[in-house]
């Protein structure tokens, strides 16, 4: 191990009673070759012209403790140091000019798991007790070599674009060597009793924002107005709790109030009944087109004389309303839905299979790393919060961000490669690490997330029936499981449901939390070893630390019975917190769990055999079901459960719709003869289309993820014999000795949507549910045992423009799962995406995102002996289109690239008899065997389909091509080609099994055609367009936009 020369302090021999200090170990590849971080960092300071023309990197380790020379020496070599490709050295190494420094380390106070595993592995390696102080502190070492002409300021740039997030992060430009670690410290506790009983409306709402309340008017006027009945004012804790209760994320008060909706710019009709109101026609469009969405006999809506719509609780009256009439119709599968962290399905008569998927925005736009982990993290916990614990069996992604192109940055957003690249590698550590697959996820891109990008994690579990449920009883000890309390997430729960602003990164950023994998899954083996205990489970109920932290699990789990908590008792990360930080900390890796007393020993032992942190923290049940709070002898909270959970205003918010904007053309739409495509050729568009950041592969994402961690991955995200086709779904086998399976996908159709581009989110919502049943049916899944999750990421609903799009997207949800027979399970909603921001000029601006719908599919698979993949199997093998395509080309991504040939710009409408009637018709036939394989036409349309069937399935050995005849698809070849008309499947069928196959989906009412036949070409051809392109051609136009 070499040593720093001009360090002396680190030779000199050390006496027998030593003080901590900090040593430094830096640790770096043995050869430049080797040093694939560097290499990573200088590629894409070269591609923004920083130039630089190498850049070499290093770890470095800052420990501080009582060590001899020979233990750091030991500690290095046998802990920090891969002796094969790396070396380690103890100091400061210097850097030979003109090479410039920079090296990166975490903040005070921001949470640092390698450290934490460093640390523990230190004291096991060198037997230190638990009373020797031994602090770890990590960090990154960047040597940048500059071309002779580059800037001096060329680091910082280097520093500011790739290397820190200064949310999180400090940069130093000369070796950091601090005297000590940042410490907490003493803590004594003040009362403070916040006055609001007297406060008028302008004093409250300045309160509200201040204090990071974010409640609204009518909300802090039923907090004050509680207080003057209680005769006295609330303090800071009992603020504070109220606020994390009621806000948006935790809540969901907007989806949950009562709605007016009134439509103020087309004329009802579809199928409705009542009163319609026909206003003038919207500018710009030649007539007012009839409304696809129709309010005749919903429940929970009234039509009032002057057509505006009255809605009882949006959610209850759609989305629930949907699954609540589907079970009472006779879907009997659904074991838990929207009463736990996540829903449940029947699986078999033995186990279900849970799903929850989870948003976490605004914390990923400060820091994309942990804002990505801790959402995966905190989804997983859901899981295993589920009634009385779930085994996590598969993680998802899906990332909307803005192109990685992007001209310019509004001030305080990170450049969006840089953003996707982070959350991406949030989602991986964590999942990895957790040893949980991640098989299934999408990536959208659109300029509108510059300043919020949407993180969607979800998590799939494995529970026995007999533990679906679970709840706390009083008498039941409030135990804290897993990892300590610091001040990271502080405020989450209510930041995550304000707007964003461009000073949240400063304000804020405390509000991110860094997640440690290792830890949550140590505390995930602890709680099944308890829950799988004889005589167990050892707990009644159990749930995660997630928003609000201490506060939102403990309220909830004691809402009925009320809880006694005592905040000293919480294991803390460092000295200092105050007892409303412990309170309202969102530090990961932490479950509540309600024990009876006789047994917390055993559940003592399982902790301490797995090495999880066990605290007492109260007892759940108090006389009056109150919540109680105490700091040592003080009591510094208590509320009534009663108002906590029940006494949030709902306030009548209002909703209108202006309709969408629509550009038809006036040419014709159909012809009898088949219309050329306009202006531009059709082989150059269909490689832009396979270009396309939306369409283009993801692999580079996927391959960054483990698939097949646990051993029951039987379609993963990738396939083919090339394994780079996109597969449409993944299927898992839960349990191996049962050929059952699970299929996992997604819907998200956001492109639809907006009205100002003459998108309609209730057209938008059912396009995404059908494309969800599309890609899982294409695997193999049996259309009558979908269950599916909603997640709402929308713009401020405090604009009624922005309600009603939220109104009608929650409508066709209820439509949607009526029609397909897929009740919704579980969902979440973000309901605040927006940046606020003062440009170079002073003048105020707004991005709002476009409204945003994911919708993510669970479906039974009944054999997966029998599944389906999506690559071209063998040439000689025909094509056969199922489901018609319409001229209507709105939203689609032609229409993107090339709007002036645009036919007909109207958003296609999903039939809700044939769509459904279709699905199951193609589930049959690949049930029976006859089908090879499968793919949706969604996203660039029948070509870019077909395109990708050919890229997954040829090789150079064995390669496949085909020639289509679109002749019989539509009139408008542009909408033949191109067009994503819902509802539609390419099947890969043997030639003389096409007749009967045709035969079968006749008399099904089913629309097919028969497009062409596979070949041994390499080539996909459509000679009436004059297409010739081969399939490695069209594989570097789909690889290549996204290969980072």
């Amino acid at each position: 191990m070499s040593t720093h020369a001009g360090t002396p302090t680190h030779d000199a021999q050390v006496s027998p009673e030593l003080a901590p200090r900090v040593f430094r170990v830096e640790v770096r590849p043995r050869a430049e070759s080797l040093d694939a971080r560097g290499h990573s960092v200088a590629t894409r300071a070269r591609a923004l012209g920083l130039g630089v023309t190498g850049v070499g990197s290093a770890r470095v380790y800052l420990v501080e403790a009582a060590l001899e020379r020979r233990q750091l020496e030991r500690l290095a070599g046998a802990l920090l140091v891969d002796p094969v490709t790396e070396q380690g050295f103890i100091g400061s190494s210097s850097v030979a000019p003109p090479a410039r420094l920079v090296e990166i380390h975490p903040l005070p106070g921001v949470m640092d798991p390698a450290a934490q595993s460093v640390e523990a592995a230190a004291r096991d390696l060198l037997g230190l007790p638990d009373h020797c102080a031994l602090r770890v502190s990590t960090g990154l070492r960047y040597e940048v070599r500059l071309d002779v002409n580059a800037p001096a300021e060329s680091v910082e740039q280097l520093a500011s674009r790739l290397l820190f997030n200064p949310a999180i992060q400090a940069a130093h430009f000369a070796p950091f060597h601090p005297a000590s670690l940042p410490r907490g410290h003493t803590y004594t506790p003040t009362l403070r009793h916040i006055a609001i009983r007297d406060l008028d409306d302008d004093q409250l709402m300045k309160m509200s924002r201040e204090a990071h309340l974010f409640l609204s008017l009518d909300e802090m006027r039923a907090v004050r107005d509680e207080y003057r009945t209680l005769g006295r004012d609330p303090t800071d804790i009992e603020l504070e709790t109220i606020a994390q209760t009621w806000s948006e994320h935790c809540v969901h008060k907007t989806l949950k109030s009562r709605i007016r909706y009134r439509n103020g710019a087309v004329e009802q009709g579809g199928r409705g009944a009542g009163k319609d109101t026909t206003p003038a026609p919207l500018p710009h469009s030649p007539t007012a087109t009839p409304d696809p969405l129709s309010f005749h006999a919903r429940p929970g809506h009234t039509i009032l004389p002057d057509g505006t719509i009255e809605i009882d609780n949006l959610l209850k009256s759609t989305v629930a309303a949907a699954t609540h009439e589907l079970i009472a119709e006779g879907i009997d599968w659904t074991l838990s839905v929207f009463k736990d962290n996540s829903g449940v399905i029947a699986f078999d008569d033995q186990f279900g299979v849970c799903i929850k998927v989870e948003t976490h925005n605004h914390p990923s736009a400060i820091e994309p790393y942990g804002g990505s982990a801790t959402g995966i993290g905190g989804c997983i916990r859901d899981v295993i919060g589920t009634g009385l614990g779930a085994k996590p069996i598969a993680s998802t992604d899906v990332f909307c961000v803005a192109t990685p192109d992007v001209a310019s940055l509004p001030p305080g957003c990170l450049p969006p490669r840089q953003t996707l690249a982070e959350v991406v590698r949030g989602i991986r550590d964590y999942g990895n690490r957790m040893g949980i697959p991640t098989v299934s996820g999408a990536v959208f891109f659109d300029d509108r997330h510059i300043g919020n990008p949407l993180v969607f994690a979800g998590c799939v579990g494995l529970i026995p029936r007999a533990f679906v449920k679970g709840a706390a009883q009083p008498g039941d000890r409030i135990i804290a499981l897993g990892g300590r309390t610091g001040r990271d997430g502080i405020h989450g729960a209510t930041f995550s449901s304000a707007e964003m602003e461009h000073t949240h990164a400063d304000e804020f950023s405390h509000a991110v939390q860094i997640g440690n994998a290792i830890e949550e899954k140590r505390t995930l083996d602890a709680i099944l070893r308890a829950r799988d205990a004889a005589g167990g489970p050892l707990y009644h109920g159990m749930t995660d630390c997630g928003a609000g932290g201490f506060s939102s699990a403990v309220g909830e789990m004691g809402s009925k019975i009320g809880a006694r908590v005592q905040l000293d008792r919480a294991p803390l990360k460092y000295a200092g917190l105050s007892y409303t930080e412990i309170w309202i900390s969102e530090a990961q890796e932490r479950m509540v769990l309600a024990v009876p007393p006789r047994n917390l020993a055993s559940l003592q032992k399982i902790c301490d055999e797995e090495g999880v942190e066990l605290a007492d923290l109260g007892e759940f049940g108090t006389p009056d079901a109150e919540l109680i709070l105490h700091y040592h002898d003080l009591e510094v909270g208590r509320l009534p459960m009663a108002f906590l959970h029940d006494g949030i205003p709902t306030p009548t918010r209002e909703a209108l719709w202006s309709g969408a904007v629509e550009r038809r053309s006036s040419g014709a739409l159909r012809g009898s003869k088949p219309a050329p495509l306009p202006h531009s050729p059709t082989a150059p568009l269909l490689l832009r289309l396979l270009s396309h950041p939306n369409i283009a592969s993801k692999h580079w994402i996927i391959r960054q993820y483990d698939h097949e961690v646990q051993g029951n991955t039987i379609v993963k995200p990738l396939g083919g014999p090339l394994a780079r086709g996109p597969m449409d779904a993944s299927v898992l086998q839960p349990v191996p000795t049962h050929t059952k399976g699970i299929a996992i996908s997604c819907g998200l159709q956001t492109g639809m949507g907006h009205p100002d581009n003459g998108g309609d989110p209730y057209l938008m919502t059912l396009a995404a549910i059908d494309e969800c049943v599309r890609n899982l049916v294409c695997v193999g899944a049996d259309p009558s045992r979908i269950a599916i999750l909603d997640n709402f990421c929308w713009p401020s609903c405090a604009e009624p423009r922005n309600l009603a799009t939220l109104v009608r997207a929650a409508e066709a949800c209820y439509d949607g799962a009526k029609a397909y027979r897929t009740p919704f399970v579980s969902g979440k909603d973000s309901l605040n995406n927006q940046l606020r921001y003062t440009d170079e000029h002073g003048n105020q601006r707004v991005i709002e995102i476009p409204p945003t719908l994911l919708i993510t599919g669970l479906a039974i698979v009944p054999d997966v002996t029998r599944c389906v993949t999506m690559d071209a199997k063998q040439p000689g093998n025909a094509l056969i289109l199922v489901g018609r395509t319409t001229g209507e080309m709105g939203g689609s991504h032609y229409q993107q690239i090339n709007r002036s040939a645009v036919i007909d710009s109207t958003i296609p409408r999903t039939d809700l008899h044939l769509g459904p009637q279709t699905a199951r018709a193609v589930a049959t036939l690949i049930q029976s065997g006859v089908v090879r394989s499968a793919h949706d036409v969604s996203d660039g349309g029948l070509l870019c389909a077909v395109a990708e069937m050919l890229i997954a399935g040829s090789t150079s050995k064995a390669p496949i091509g085909a020639s289509l005849d679109l002749s019989q698809v539509h009139t408008d070849l542009s909408a033949a080609a191109f067009g994503e008309s819902p509802s539609r499947y390419v099947l890969e069928v043997a030639a003389s099994d096409a007749p009967r196959v045709v035969a079968a989906l006749a008399a099904e009412g089913v629309w097919c055609s028969t497009l062409g036949t596979l070949d041994a070409s390499g080539s996909l051809a459509v000679p009436m367009l004059d297409v010739r392109l081969g399939v490695e051609e069209l594989a570097r136009a789909w690889l290549s936009p996204l290969d980072w």
